[in-house]
C-alpha cells in the first residue's frame, strides 16, 4: 500500500514513477511489494521514494531519487544524494536513481556507482540479493533528441566552434559571445547544455571543455548536411591548373566574396588521405561567382566534378583556415564532420583527420 502525506504537493512524474517501479518489479514472482511511501517531504533528506519488498521471507528496501532531468550532472549529485541515504539504512537497502531518460552513459556510470536505474522510457537495471531485473529501450525519447540536437544547430555551432578552436582555454560567457557573434543568452544556453553533460565544467577563470572528445562524437552522431543550395557543375580544369586557379580565386579580397575547399578537398590540405575525382567547396553568392569564372565552370547534370555547396549559415565560412597560401579550407572540426556523412572512404578519411588535427579529441 502507499503512505499519504496530505502536505505533499502532487507530483505526475512521481506517480509514473511509482507506476514503473511497479511495472518492473511485477516481473519477478517471488517478489512481494509491501509499501510504497512518499517521502519527499520528511526530515531534511530527499529521497522521493521509498519501497519495502519481500523476497523469500526476507525483506529489502529500495531507495529512489527521481530527477528532473537524467544528464550526468544531475545524475552524479542524485547518486550522491542516494549513496548518503541509504548509509542511514541498515544492509538491505539499494539504492535507485530514477529521471525521464537515463542515456547509456549515465546507466554506467550507475553501474560505477552500485546503484539501480529506471528511466520512464523503460531502460531499466536493478538488482538486489539474487533478483536481477534489466531492460534496455533502444529509442531516445524525442524530447532528448531535440534537446542534443538545439545544441548544434548555426548559432549554438558558432559557440562550439569557438571553443573548440582553443579547446584548453577558459572562456567567459561574454568572451564567447563576442567571439561567436552570438548573444549572452544563447550563449548561457550552449554553457548550460555542456555543464549538463558534464562536457564542460567551471573555473575560476571561466568555462572550459573537459570531454571535447564526447562532445565531438554527440556532434557527429546528430551532424547533418548544412542547409543551402548544392550546386554541380564541369570544369576542365585539371591537376595543378585547377588546384593554382582555385588558390587564385580563394586569396582573392573580400570584395569577391567568400569560398572555401571543404570535404575531401579540405582534407587535402589538411591531412591528405586518398583523393576523389570530384571538388568540393563552400561559396557564397559572390564567391561562387568567382569560382565560376576562375575554374571556368559549366552546370552538370551528370558527370560533375565540382561540387559547391551556397551555405544559409554564413558562419561556417567564417570558420576556415589558410594552411597554404590561398588554400582557404573549411575548419579541422568542419571538415571532420562533413567527411563522417560522406560514406565509407569519407569516415576513414575522417578518422585520419581526427588523429592527425585533432588529438585532443582521441
Amino acid at each position: 500500500m502507499k503512505v499519504p502525506f496530505p502536505t505533499q504537493e502532487f507530483d505526475p512524474s512521481l506517480l509514473r514513477a511509482e507506476e514503473a517501479l511497479r511495472e518492473m518489479l511485477a516481473h519477478v514472482p517471488a517478489l512481494r511489494i509491501e509499501s510504497i511511501n512518499d517521502v519527499s517531504a520528511l526530515d531534511d533528506w530527499k529521497p522521493n521514494l521509498v519501497v519495502r519488498i519481500t523476497v523469500k521471507d526476507q525483506t529489502h528496501l529500495l531507495i529512489c531519487v527521481l530527477k528532473p532531468s537524467g544528464q550526468p550532472r544531475y545524475a552524479r549529485g542524485a547518486l550522491l544524494e542516494l549513496r548518503r541515504h541509504v548509509a542511514r539504512h541498515p544492509p538491505g537497502a539499494t539504492p535507485v536513481f530514477i529521471a525521464p531518460y537515463i542515456s547509456p552513459a549515465v546507466r554506467q556510470l550507475c553501474s560505477e556507482e552500485h546503484a539501480s536505474y529506471l528511466d520512464l522510457q523503460g531502460n531499466t537495471r536493478i538488482a538486489f540479493d539474487g533478483v536481477f531485473i534489466e531492460r534496455i529501450v533502444a529509442d531516445k525519447p524525442q524530447a532528448e533528441q531535440r534537446e542534443l540536437k538545439s545544441l548544434f544547430r548555426p548559432k549554438s555551432a558558432q559557440v562550439l566552434r569557438a571553443m573548440l578552436r582553443e579547446p584548453g582555454r577558459a572562456w567567459r560567457v561574454s568572451e564567447l559571445a563576442d567571439m561567436s557573434g552570438v548573444s549572452l543568452g544563447h550563449v548561457s544556453n550552449v554553457r548550460n547544455g555542456l555543464l549538463d553533460r558534464e562536457w564542460a565544467r567551471t573555473s575560476d577563470d571561466g568555462l572550459v571543455l573537459c570531454a571535447p572528445a564526447a562532445l565531438l562524437d554527440a556532434w557527429r552522431d546528430s551532424y547533418t548536411a548544412p542547409a543551402g543550395e548544392q550546386l554541380r557543375f564541369y570544369t576542365p580544369l585539371h591537376g595543378s591548373a585547377l588546384e593554382d586557379a582555385a588558390r587564385d580565386a580563394l586569396r582573392a579580397p573580400d570584395a569577391s566574396g567568400h569560398a572555401a575547399f571543404a570535404s575531401f578537398s579540405a582534407a587535402q590540405w589538411l591531412a591528405p588521405y586518398g583523393r576523389t575525382g570530384t571538388h568540393y567547396f563552400y561559396a557564397d553568392e559572390t564567391g561562387l561567382r568567382t569560382l565560376q569564372t576562375a575554374l571556368k565552370l559549366a552546370p552538370a547534370a551528370a558527370g560533375e566534378n565540382v561540387s559547391i555547396l551556397v551555405p544559409k549559415d554564413p558562419a561556417l565560412l567564417a570558420d576556415t583556415i589558410e594552411p597554404a597560401l590561398g588554400a582557404v579550407c573549411t575548419s579541422p572540426v568542419q571538415t571532420w564532420l562533413d567527411l563522417s556523412i560522406a560514406g565509407e572512404r569519407g569516415v576513414e578519411a575522417a578518422d585520419h583527420l581526427r588523429q592527425e588535427k585533432l588529438p585532443w579529441s582521441r
